[in-house]
């Protein structure tokens, strides 16, 4: 893989970047693509479908179990995408490194094996007001099944977290932090080391979502010391149905297997089974080989641009794209928050945001609209949806004039 996108003077070259990705290259309703729904799924760069099918057509088996020589090349595949995975965000080991269909499994294992296995009713699991609803709905879930106790953080007006109310909400009895580092809804960056540091003052664990912040900041879960980090392929330019569950490796190896199958066991008997080491225990039946192929190679490309120079600049693009958005009549941005990064939420007065969907639609532009599985936001806010442009480090500033252009022919449209 080469990829000529970076300078010392100028930073990233968006337009080297661009042409790594295909699906870009395409007009929808007579008008070029403009791409502005990555938070909720990327495009793949060249390098990781042309890295697929390079598995699909010489090295496809199933790994593990054979000793065929493709048996052993999808072993040596799968295997070393769990050490670039292990380097890319820093974890200790590559044990700790637990594949899994998405951020959702991942912290429904942290649920079902970590917390259902050593919480007793009473136990206190605190989360954030602008979760994700796969951070809340397990959760819910163990309320129901075991008595733990579901207690949430606030968020003021801008969309960011009342550290003072986090701290009060803190006690001995406070067992679990679940915490977005990106909020997918609002774009804020929560004070992710601050809040792991406080918890664990009080001896609780931190499980952190980090599917939206994988592509967009530098991860060092060992600088974090949180105790398990989740995220998804497809939030960061690689596959969908593959995922990552980074846990401390004394707590993984503490844990009870999540799902019983093939790989995860040593011996299989009918008086018993012996269950197999880190990180296989928790890896049952044939995985997504080729998607965690093809993480790696997206993981690959990113490190190569560097996550860095991607975050400077959609820092940059962010910041031009608040200024012209707040330009049009009658728009308000949903998350204002100081520390904020790739999102921008918003509605427009008397205008729904699925008509609104549709425009951009017809004009080649590519946004989300709804509640972004945030409900609660949602109705924190006042309002049952919004339109969000969500960025990437392939957007550029002629997809943010395409943007604004698109929502004023709407705008003028609909009223």
């Amino acid at each position: 893989m080469t990829v000529v996108a970076i300078s010392k003077q100028k930073g990233l070259d968006v337009e080297r970047v661009r042409a790594d990705f295909p699906v870009l290259n395409q007009k929808i309703s007579g008008h070029p693509l403009v791409y502005l729904d990555n938070g909720a799924s990327t495009q793949k760069p060249s390098h990781v479908i042309d890295t697929i099918k390079y598995f699909y057509e010489h090295d496809n088996s199933n790994v593990h179990r054979g000793i065929h020589t493709l048996s052993q090349r999808a072993t040596d595949r799968f295997e070393g995408a769990r050490k670039t995975v292990q380097h890319f965000i820093n974890a200790e080991s590559e044990a700790e490194i637990i594949f899994t269909s998405g951020t959702t499994e991942s912290i429904n294992l942290v649920a079902h094996s970590f917390v259902r296995s050593s919480f007793a009713a009473g136990d206190e699991v605190l989360i954030s007001a602008m979760e994700h609803h796969s951070n809340i709905v397990p959760w819910q879930l163990l309320e129901q099944q075991i008595g733990l106790k579901l207690k949430v953080i606030p968020i003021n007006d801008k969309g960011e977290l009342i550290y003072e109310e986090f701290e009060k909400l803190l006690s001995e009895k406070t067992k679990l932090l679940a915490i977005t580092q990106l909020s997918n809804a609002l774009g804020t960056i929560t004070p992710l080391k601050k809040m792991i540091d406080a918890a664990h003052a009080v001896g609780a664990k931190v499980l952190v979502d980090g599917a939206q912040a994988i592509a967009h900041a530098e991860v060092d879960v060992q600088a974090l010391d949180c105790d398990f980090y989740a995220f998804s392929g497809h939030k960061i330019f690689s596959p969908t149905g593959v995922g990552v569950l980074y846990g401390k490796r004394a707590l993984l190896d503490a844990m009870p297997p999540y799902k019983g199958g093939g790989d995860m066991i040593k011996v299989v008997s009918f008086s018993g089974t012996e269950f197999n080491e880190l990180p296989y225990k928790f890896e049952a039946g044939t995985p997504n080989i080729a998607g965690v192929v093809g993480l790696a190679a997206g993981l690959d490309y990113v490190s190569e641009i560097g996550i860095n120079v991607i975050a400077e600049y959609e820092h940059e693009l962010l910041e031009y794209a608040t200024e012209k958005m707040l330009a049009i009549e009658g728009l308000r941005i949903i998350g204002t928050a100081a520390e904020k990064a790739s999102i921008i939420s918003f509605e427009i007065d008397g205008i729904h945001a699925s008509d609104l969907g549709t425009l951009l639609d017809s004009q080649g532009v590519a946004i989300r609209v709804g509640h972004h599985c945030a409900m609660p936001v949602m109705e924190f806010f006042g309002v049952s949806a919004t339109t969000r442009a969500s960025l990437a480090f392939y957007n550029n500033k002629a997809d943010i004039d395409a943007l604004v252009a698109a929502v004023n022919k709407a705008v003028s449209m609909l009223r």
